[in-house]
């Protein structure tokens, strides 16, 4: 007998390793659900590309060009100054100007970027840039317009006239070219551009105004700046947009921009010179002046023409020291000037004067530092607040630069002082040499000194003037333009190929998932491998195939005599495996008993039950088949159109009630599909069926009877773990067939078809699975060897 049982199961696969060939056809066998994913996933990027406006991107490239300071204490400044020399934070510096809100104003009031014009499609609208074909003014100042957030619909309907409408509830109200439109922002006049107005007749169009800082806001998000590595001046720019010719507008327009902002910061730093050099020519003119004077009238007084050539040697040197203590002086003064330009206030910032010749070269140089970081400042705060970190920076080092002004100033003051100490002193001693000379030569050559002095600082300032002036008309380049704006030529977004990928791989993933999850949630048994793999020790005889939905009648449920369908061929099989199981069996007492039952209801016992019998009565043998399941007959439902039984004959519940009825009477011979067969029908249904089901000596009576009489005898009873009622038989059992449905047995509650076999409690059980599909049949093997395969549609509909 286990000899015959390991045959049988010889082919089971008892592994709960990954089977990658199982799991693959798992998903094959759904292959036309795939195909339609990916088609509707693939329909829907067709038409997502075909309606989505392409966007063109445009790129540009320039090069900042530094302000070069290549004086000594200038580059110092340089190295110690947190700021100097860091090219990536000067060029940081310059892409904030770049987005700064005066540079993109500048720029949409340029390109008029806050007023769009739409022409309306079947579908989509389409953006008209340059090339408009009506054109609206605005009477009201920019200052209203740039506030204003609305949308405008124009529909030509004449060479004359158009609907106007503001508002999408508003009623559309007529309006001719030229007339003057009220409305709550001002008035507008619209004007054809075109020669040919007729061909504007029946187009319609929307005009967007957009407030001035949403396109500000819109630009700084889309205009994207960036540079080459971290030490470079290269900038690249690129921008997104629908009309190619209006991005590149755009970053040609930023870039002009951005040189003109910069050019008018060089230009006030150069005026502001220029004006501080003026207000010391007249000053010294003016005492230039009154020099002169004063040498006419000394002349004149004392009349004086030539100079004594007595004290010429004395007064050579005279003039030198003179000379020199004048120039001093002269510095000491300048030096004072620069102290009240400073003045006390930590937190005043004003431009200097660098440019006026002091003899320390270490306060010039300050004072070019300290301008520059002035400058610069006042272009941070432009795009930033005062307590933006880089401003702070600045302040920083501007007050770095003043105190350092300050001390240089001093410490120049404190050396001139003793300078002109000394030459005071070497001016008393050689007076002392000239005594003899006139005092009237003496004062004279004092005027003199003085006019030549007065002179070549006026020739000085004159010539730093001239310079300052040639500095605002050559202006030093702030940008190179590396390349001017120019767009791809192709549409950048959206990638067509890549949302066909995209939609390619939604449309296999989905199905994917879905067959996944639904495998992964899925507790039903489906076939014969899956009960295999759930319970391994009990011989399984065969499938049932789904049929149900196959048939229309009552009849066509039954095995007919020499049938060859489907549903005949698998009850053979599961004959043939249980007559080869069977004979594998040494059973003394009612070997030829054969119960059937099941886990729950519903799993198709009495429709299995009857069709066995019928199966194994039409190779010639005789067959009891006897309706046990006395809660839930069902046998005499199956037959009793076939039979044409008008009421329910008396069975069992009958015989096990009263004692007066004799086996034999309760047994009737039918013709089912001209099939004979033996029936006992389970009879009315009993209020006590347990306890009818305890009557053993008539149960015992019964099946002694049928075992003997009988080369088979089917029972149908009730379903295993519901009731106790097949317990209760079970002794009078040579061989039990536990049903389970694919798609309805659950495969946890196989537990307890595996606890009834490992304690013995139903005799020789076998297993048959029932209700397979077609898809799941034997292992994954289709059926139709006997008879012609249905002819069905791709989604498995029958065709007609």
């Amino acid at each position: 007998m286990e000899s015959n049982q390991n045959m049988l199961n010889s082919n089971k696969v008892m592994t709960n390793s990954f089977n990658l060939k199982k799991t693959l056809f798992q998903y094959l066998k759904q292959w036309k659900w795939f195909v339609f994913s990916v088609l509707i996933c693939l329909s829907a990027s067709y038409f997502y590309l075909r309606y989505t406006t392409p966007l063109y991107r445009a790129w540009a490239k320039i090069m900042i060009i530094p302000e070069n300071d290549n004086s000594v204490p200038g580059a110092v400044l340089n190295d110690l100054s947190p700021l100097g020399n860091n090219t990536n934070s000067e060029i940081n510096d310059e892409i904030l100007v770049f987005q700064s809100n005066k540079v993109l104003k500048n720029v949409i009031k340029n390109l008029n970027l806050n007023v769009q014009y739409f022409t309306k499609g079947r579908v989509l609208e389409v953006e008209l840039y340059k090339s408009l074909p009506i054109d609206i003014n605005f009477i009201d100042t920019d200052s209203i317009l740039d506030k204003v957030n609305l949308n405008i619909d124009i529909n030509v309907t004449s060479d004359k006239d158009f609907l106007y409408k503001l508002n999408e509830a508003d009623t559309p109200k007529t309006f001719s070219f030229g007339d003057e439109i009220a409305t709550s922002f001002g008035s507008v006049v619209v004007t054809p551009k075109i020669g040919n107005i007729n061909n504007l007749i029946g187009s319609e169009f929307r005009v967007q105004i957009t407030p001035l800082n949403n396109v500000v806001n819109y630009l700084k998000d889309k205009i994207s700046i960036s540079q080459s590595n971290s030490d470079s001046r290269a900038l690249y720019f690129s921008l997104k947009d629908p009309i190619p010719q209006k991005a590149k507008d755009i970053l040609n327009n930023l870039i002009f921009e951005y040189d003109e902002y910069a050019t008018e910061l060089k230009n006030i730093r150069a005026n502001n010179t220029a004006d501080f050099i003026d207000s010391r020519i007249q000053l010294i003119a003016s005492d230039l002046v009154n020099v002169d004077d004063s040498i006419v009238r000394f002349k004149t007084g004392n009349k004086l023409t030539n100079v004594a050539s007595e004290a010429g040697n004395a007064l050579s040197s005279s003039v030198q020291i003179e000379n020199t203590l004048t120039e001093f002086k002269t510095q000491l003064r300048l030096l004072n000037y620069m102290t009240e330009l400073l003045g006390s206030d930590i937190n005043s910032l004003k431009t200097i004067p660098s440019n006026l010749g002091l003899g320390d070269g270490t306060i010039s140089a300050l004072a070019v530092r300290y301008n520059e970081l002035l400058v610069n400042r006042e272009r941070l705060l432009r795009s930033a607040g005062e307590k933006n970190m880089v401003v702070v920076e600045l302040d920083q080092t501007l007050n770095t630069i003043k105190q350092s002004l300050r001390q240089s100033i001093a410490n120049s003051k404190k050396a001139l002082n003793i300078q002109i100490i000394s030459l005071e002193n070497q001016s008393s001693r050689v007076a002392s040499k000239i005594f003899s000379a006139p005092g009237q030569e003496s004062k004279l050559r004092g005027i003199e000194r003085k006019q030549g002095i007065k002179e070549s600082l006026y020739l000085y300032l004159l010539q730093k003037r001239e310079e300052t002036a040639i500095s605002l008309t050559a202006t030093a380049p702030n940008l190179k333009i590396l390349d001017e704006a120019y767009d791809s030529g192709s549409p950048v977004e959206p990638e067509p190929e890549l949302f066909y990928i995209g939609a390619l791989f939604i449309g296999l993933f989905l199905p994917f998932g879905v067959i996944y999850i639904a495998d992964l949630l899925d507790t039903k048994i489906h076939n014969k491998e899956d009960l295999q793999n759930i319970i391994s020790n009990i011989p399984i005889l065969g499938e049932i195939p789904s049929i149900k939905r196959n048939y229309k009648y009552e009849k066509d449920l039954l095995v007919k005599k020499n049938d060859r369908s489907i549903l005949s061929e698998s009850f053979r099989i599961v004959r043939t495996n249980f007559d080869y199981v069977k004979r594998g069996r040494d059973i003394k007492n009612y070997g030829n008993v054969v119960f059937v039952t099941s886990t729950i209801k519903g799993e198709g016992k009495s429709f299995f039950s009857i069709n066995t019998a019928l199966t194994i009565a039409n190779s010639g043998k005789r067959v009891l088949l006897i309706g046990a399941d006395i809660r839930n007959p069902q046998i005499s439902n199956l037959t009793k159109n076939s039979l044409k039984l008008k009421k329910n004959p008396t069975g069992l519940t009958e015989f096990l009630a009263e004692k007066s009825i004799l086996t034999g009477e309760i047994i009737d011979s039918y013709s089912v599909n001209d099939i004979k067969i033996d029936l006992l029908f389970s009879g009315i249904t009993p209020p006590n069926p347990a306890e009818l089901l305890m009557k053993e000596a008539r149960l015992k009576e019964l099946f002694d009877y049928a075992s003997k009489q009988y080369d088979i005898v089917i029972v149908d009873t009730a379903p295993s773990m519901i009731v106790t009622d097949t317990l209760l038989l079970s002794q009078f059992a040579g061989h039990t067939i536990y049903l389970t449905r694919a798609g309805y047995t659950d495969k946890q509650i196989l537990n307890f078809a595996k606890e009834l076999h490992a304690n013995n409690k139903l005799n020789g059980m076998m297993l048959v699975v029932n209700d397979v599909k077609q898809s799941n049949f034997g292992y994954g093997a289709k059926y139709g060897y006997y008879s012609a395969p249905e002819k069905k549609s791709w989604f498995g509909r029958k065709k007609a």
